[in-house]
C-alpha cells in the first residue's frame, strides 16, 4: 500500500515575529525499514502503563499539545532544566505535566530493539494516540505520521510566550491557534481534549471569588456547578486541589465536554470563551454528534501533530529523552 505523505513547510510564529522554518515530510510508517516494530513495542508498552494507570491518556495528550505549541512537535518539553538553562519543563504553565517518567520507560524500551533510530518527539506523538484510544476503540482514533525528529534546545521563556492561558478570552486563544497554523475549527475540536484530566484550582479559581477583581463569581459559570466547585477548591492561594475538567467523565474519551460546556460548566475562562463568539458555538453543536467529534479531532490532531516538526538532517534522535545527545 503506498504511503501517505505529509509535507509541511510552517514557520514558527514566536514573540511576534517569523522564526525558523523547518520543511520535510512525515510520512506513515517511517520505521519500516529501521526499526519495523517500533510502533508495535510503544503502543504495547504504552498500553501496559495505562492498564495500571487510567490517568496517563490525559497526561499524555496534554504533554503532546504543550510539546507542539512550544517550538513545534519537537520533544523540547521533555527536556530536563541544566547549569545554563531553564527548560520549557519548568514553566509555570508545565509545572502540572505528568508521565514523563512513563515516556522516558517507553523510550528506553524502544532503544533495547532499535537504538539511536526513533525519536522522542515520535515516542510522545504514538504514545499520546495509543494512551487515548486504548479502552475507547478496536483501532487508533487518529493517525501519526512519524520521521520528526528531537530539538537540541529547550526554554522557559518560549513555552511563556507560546501556550495557551486557561485565563485567554476568545480572541486571544483564535491567535495562539493561528499562530500556529490552527483555525476556529481546530480550536474547538482540539480543546475537547478537555473531556479527560484534571484542572488545578488554581487555573480556575479566580471565576469563583475574584472573577472581575471586586471579590464576585464569574456569572457565565453555572450557578450549581460553582457552588460544587467552592467546596473543592476553597480558597484563590489554593495551588494544590485538582477536579476533573469533565464532571462526570474525567477518564473516558468522549465528546461529554460539549454537554457541559452548553450547560455552562467549561472548568476554564478559556473553555468559557467558545460560547461567546457565533462561530465556535456552531463548532460546538456539530460536536455535540459523537461521530463528528472523533472524525474532527482525528483530523485536528494530525495537523497539530505537524506544527514546526524537525526532520531529515535538522535536530537529533535524542538517547534519552530528558537530555541532548
Amino acid at each position: 500500500m503506498k504511503m501517505r505523505q505529509a509535507f509541511i513547510l510552517v514557520c514558527m510564529v514566536v514573540f511576534g515575529v517569523v522564526g525558523t522554518c523547518h520543511g520535510g515530510s512525515l510520512k506513515e510508517g517511517f520505521y519500516n525499514n529501521t526499526c519495523p516494530n517500533a510502533e508495535a513495542i510503544i503502543k504495547n508498552a504504552t498500553e501496559k502503563r495505562v492498564a495500571s494507570d487510567p490517568t496517563l491518556p490525559a497526561r499524555f495528550l496534554r504533554m503532546h499539545f504543550h510539546d507542539c505549541f512550544v517550538r513545534g512537535c519537537d520533544a523540547s518539553v521533555l527536556l530536563n532544566s541544566t547549569t545554563n538553562n531553564t527548560a520549557e519543563k519548568d514553566a509555570i504553565p508545565n509545572l502540572t505535566l505528568a508521565g514523563f517518567d512513563v515516556i522516558d520507560d517507553i523510550k528506553a524500551e524502544v532503544e533495547k530493539k532499535c537504538p539511536n533510530v526513533v525519536s522522542c518527539a515520535d515516542v510522545l506523538a504514538l504514545a499520546a494516540r495509543d494512551a487515548v484510544s486504548f479502552k475507547v476503540s478496536q483501532t487508533p482514533l487518529w493517525k501519526v505520521l512519524t520521521g520528526r525528529r528531537d530539538s537540541r534546545m529547550s526554554r522557559i521563556s518560549e513555552a511563556l510566550a507560546n501556550l495557551p492561558s486557561p485565563f485567554s478570552n476568545f480572541t486571544t486563544l483564535v491567535q495562539n491557534f493561528a499562530n500556529k497554523g490552527l483555525n476556529v475549527q481546530d480550536l474547538v475540536v482540539l480543546s475537547g481534549g478537555h473531556t479527560i484530566g484534571v484542572g488545578h484550582c488554581n487555573a480556575f479559581s479566580n471565576r469563583l471569588y475574584n472573577f472581575t477583581g471586586n471579590g464576585d463569581q464569574d456569572t457565565s459559570l453555572n450557578a450549581t456547578y460553582a457552588t460544587f466547585l467552592k467546596t473543592q477548591c476553597q480558597s484563590l492561594s489554593d495551588n494544590t486541589t485538582f477536579v476533573v475538567m469533565d464532571p462526570g467523565s474525567g477518564l473516558t474519551f468522549d465528546n461529554n465536554y460539549y454537554v457541559t460546556l452548553k450547560q455552562n460548566k467549561g472548568l476554564f475562562q478559556s473553555d468559557a470563551a467558545l460560547l461567546t463568539n457565533k462561530s465556535s458555538r456552531d463548532v460546538v453543536d456539530k460536536l455535540l454528534d459523537s461521530k463528528e467529534f472523533f472524525k474532527e479531532f482525528a483530523k485536528s490532531m494530525e495537523k497539530m501533530g505537524a506544527i514546526g516538526v524537525l526532520t531529515g538532517n535538522a535536530g537529533e534522535i535524542r538517547k534519552k529523552c530528558y537530555v541532548v545527545n
